[in-house]
This record gives C-alpha cells, structure tokens and sequence, in this order.
C-alpha cells in the first residue's frame, strides 16, 4: 500500500548490515541464526533509539523548538540518544531520569553529562507521573523563552514508530538483494514503538516472517494493549489503513528475569559467549535478555531447525559499563 511519510532529519548510519551467526547457531542447535545490526547506526547515538528521533527531532525542528525533553531509566539508551541528538542539531536538552543521583557516572549517563544534558532525578514512584513531571518541566523551560518538545518515553509513539517503518523497508531491499528470507524476525521490547514500527512496516512492504517481541519488562499483555493503542495512533494520524488484533501481536513472555535492567548470572554469562563466540556485544537490558530468550525457546522447539531466524539487535552498548563488575 502507499504511504507517503513525514519529513525526518538523517541521525543513523543505514542501512545497517545484516550478518550471519553460523556459530553461534552451531551452539544454540537450532535454526539458521542472522542479526540486524541496529547497534551500528552510530555511535553516541548508536541503537534503535535513533530511528525514531529521525522522526521526533524533524517535529520539533517543524515546531521551531529548541529544548528535546524525554524520560527513562538512569541508564536509558533512549535518553542518552536524545541528548545526542539535541546537541547535534543545535538543542539543549533535559532529561527526567528514574532512580538517584548518587552512583557511578558510567555508561549512559556518562554520555549524558557529556553532551550536556540537564538532567532531573526523580524516584520510581514519582516516575509513575512522569508525562506530567516532563509537562511541568517544558512550562519552565517556556517560562524562560524556550521552545521545548516532549518526546515520550522510548520516543515510542505514532510518530517514532514510523523509524522501524522505515527500517523494515530497509531490510526487506537488503534481502531481495542477499536472496534471503526469513521465517521469524525477532526483537526486544521495552516501550513497543520498535515492534508497532516493525508490524507497520511488515504491512506496508509484506515482508515475510513471523514478528516476534521478546519484552524485557512488564508482561506480554501490557504491551499488546501498548502497541495496539500505537497502532491505532498511527492509523487516526497517518491514515495507515491496516488493523491487527491484539491477539495477533506476538510478545513472548517469561524472560524478564529478576525485572527491567536486573540481570540473571544466565543473561550476564550469555553475553559472555555471544562476544566470544561471534563478536558481537549485547547489552544485559535488552538484547542480552532478548537473545536469552531465543535461546531458550531454541530449546524448547518453537523455532525449528530448518528454518531461518533474524534477531534484530537494537543497540545498548553503554548499559555494559555500569554493571561490569557483574561479568569478572
């Protein structure tokens, strides 16, 4: 179906290549094994977080405004990615941060205070009314003759979605070019507006296989309700004219572990092995619980050894850093 999309501003290095894991296939035993290297889009603004801003930061631009304010955990590629991206097209931003200020400054937070970001600490209680804590913050930022932008958590709503659109127009030229298809395509959730995009982007493209989420927080229901309220955004703004029931948006639950940003020894020696074996770097919020997944479900025969899996890496390098004394 034809879709014209919104202007974006261009922040990630793409296409981001597609790559084999013939050995670590091998270990897991299972099926064929690929990788979509979203975590090569850049570098401090590296993950999946960037396709989205490309969208977000084009509205705020659009809107003349001069202040990105968003929101995450302390340690939130999503926010490290918008104070990146602010500080590359001229912007200041402020960044509303669950947990406390006390602790390393590493990873995330280092990059952070790097780019010159403002930052508000604010506990998880009080992240519960995180939307009106950000509200409160752009009418001081107005106050002082800024312009500010809100951008939600994860930048996942109608409009970021549109960034794993695109990004699944991307992959599939990538695999009419390489002779390939798959039979599932796999991804983390933590907000649903990577996966929204991507069931987006299936639709618009047909790109074949089966999408599925392995979410890293809350449960499988929460985020079918999610991105089926990103769905139905997209459709009333966009006038996308594609539906799917909630039933239908595959979340494949049971791998939080001890909860979002907690890490299991398994997950922790996971990553281990996957940076031994194929070079390739996980990060122990995301992908390192995503891939563990996989693994898992490798083992319990819900993909199949003839068949031809996609995991689509979304980046996090800087969460490695904060909890390396997890890994020696």
């Amino acid at each position: 179906m034809a879709f014209e999309f919104p202007d974006r501003v261009t922040l990630a290095h793409t296409p981001t290549p597609i790559e084999r894991l013939s050995r670590l296939e091998k270990l897991f035993e299972g099926p064929e094994l690929w990788v979509k290297r979203d975590d090569l889009t850049g570098t401090g603004i590296t993950g999946n977080k960037v396709r989205k801003l490309e969208f977000l930061c084009a509205e705020a631009q659009r809107e003349k405004c001069d202040v990105l304010i968003t929101c995450g955990g302390v340690q939130s590629n999503h926010a490290r990615a918008t104070a990146v991206a602010a500080a590359k097209l001229g912007m200041k931003s402020h960044l509303v941060l669950r947990n406390s200020s006390s602790g390393d400054l590493d990873g995330n937070l280092f990059i952070d205070r790097l780019v010159g970001a403002e930052v508000t600490f604010i506990s998880p209680q009080e992240y519960e009314q995180r939307d009106e804590i950000m509200a409160r913050i752009a009418d001081e930022w107005t106050a002082k003759s800024h312009r500010p932008y809100v951008i939600p958590e994860g930048g996942s709503n109608s409009l970021g979605a549109l960034g794993y659109a695109v990004a699944m127009e991307e992959c599939s030229r990538q695999l009419k070019s390489l002779k390939l298809e798959f039979d599932h395509i796999i991804c983390p959730v933590g907000s649903g507006g990577t996966l929204a995009g991507m069931i987006m982007g299936q639709r618009l493209y047909d790109l074949k296989g089966t999408l599925y989420g392995i979410n890293v927080c809350d449960n499988a229901e929460y985020f079918q309700e999610r991105i089926s309220g990103i769905l139905r955004e997209a459709r009333k703004l966009f006038g996308l004219q594609m539906s799917i029931a909630k039933k239908d948006i595959n979340v494949i639950d049971g791998y939080v572990g001890k909860g979002y940003a907690l890490s299991r020894q398994e997950e922790i020696d996971l990553i281990k092995t996957v940076a031994r074996v194929e070079g390739l770097i996980l990060d122990p919020v995301y992908t390192g619980k995503a891939m563990y997944g996989l693994m898992e479900e490798i083992r319990k025969g819900r993909f199949k050894k003839s068949e031809r899996v996609l995991f689509w890496h979304t980046g996090g390098i800087f969460g490695l850093f904060p909890k390396k004394s997890l890994f020696f």
